[in-house]
Formats: structure tokens, C-alpha cells, sequence
């Protein structure tokens, strides 16, 4: 387990007030107004809260303006710059999740894609079928999905290369 790791799965075991949730919220969304003034960029921001953890969606009505905000890696180097700007302003630690552009849920649905082929490997006869490395949130989704599926799945490797192995119930 990394320090990373370490950090987050203390983070989770204490569930955030409401107002802390607002807190985070209204930070994040003051640090990414800021990031899109500066970029010259329009976009509005919508802040939810969902099982203790803030949502933090950037949308724009002309999609050219987040085109390049919304790419994965942009979208999670900026969410890790959210939160540690969130953690300077609050002193807390936090698990926000950033969607720019739908980034979100075009990953969701590339994650199923790569479940669906898994799981067609381990009915043909695999013993498991790996995943490429992605994030715990990504894992997390994964996980929901292998489940979903009637298949078990667990994570293995370290930092970067932290990865999903699915297997038969």
C-alpha cells in the first residue's frame, strides 16, 4: 500500500459533514473558476454530493472550449490539483471527483468495453484476464461492473502499476 493509499483509505473511513462536504465543494469550484478564467475558457460548474464525497462537473455549451481539459490524463491531473488546492484552503483531505466535459462517462463506457472483452476471455476458457493500470476510481468501477457480470475481480500491483484481474465466481 502506498502513502497515497494510506492517505485515502484514512480519508474514507471518516464520513465528511454536510458542511465540510460544502466547503470542499465551493473551494474546488473557486480554484477551477480561477484555472478557467485564466485559460480564457467558459464553462459551468455544477458541485453535488453523493455517499460523503463532492462530484464536480465542468460543462460548456461550444465543446471545442474543453476539448482539451477533457482528455483523461488533463482531467485527472487537474482533479489531483483541485484536491490539493481544496486541502490548502480546508486543511482537509479530499476525494473529490472532477468530470470536465463528459470526460466521466465516455471513460465509464470505455471501461465496459474493455470488462465486456475480459470477461469474453474467461468464458472461452481463461483462468483471469488482466486490465491495463488505471486509477482507484476507475478500479472502483471496474469492480461494480465485474460484479455486475457475475465475475470477481481484485486489484493487484503497486502505484502506477496498480491493476484489475478478474476471475470466475
Amino acid at each position: 500500500m502506498t502513502m497515497t493509499d494510506v492517505t485515502e483509505h484514512e480519508a474514507a473511513q471518516t464520513e465528511p459533514s454536510a458542511q465540510a462536504l460544502l466547503d470542499e465543494g465551493d473551494a474546488a469550484a473557486d480554484y477551477l473558476e480561477e484555472l478557467l478564467d485564466l485559460a480564457d475558457l467558459d464553462g459551468d460548474l455544477e458541485i453535488e454530493s453523493r455517499a460523503g464525497r463532492v462530484y464536480l462537473s465542468v460543462e460548456s455549451e461550444n465543446a471545442d472550449d474543453l476539448r482539451l481539459l477533457s482528455k483523461p490524463d488533463v482531467v485527472a491531473a487537474l482533479q489531483e490539483l483541485t484536491r490539493l488546492a481544496v486541502h490548502a484552503r480546508t486543511g482537509v483531505f479530499s476525494r473529490l471527483i472532477l468530470d470536465i466535459g463528459g470526460s466521466r462517462d465516455a471513460r465509464a463506457q470505455e471501461l465496459s468495453l474493455l470488462v465486456d472483452r475480459a470477461v469474453e476471455r474467461l468464458e472461452a476458457g481463461a483462468s483471469s484476464a488482466a486490465l491495463p493500470p488505471m486509477s482507484s476510481y476507475e478500479r472502483k468501477l471496474v469492480h461494480d461492473l465485474v460484479a455486475d457480470r457475475g465475475f470477481t475481480s481484485e486489484s493487484e500491483g503497486e502505484g502506477a502499476d496498480r491493476h484489475t484481474v478478474l476471475r470466475r465466481a
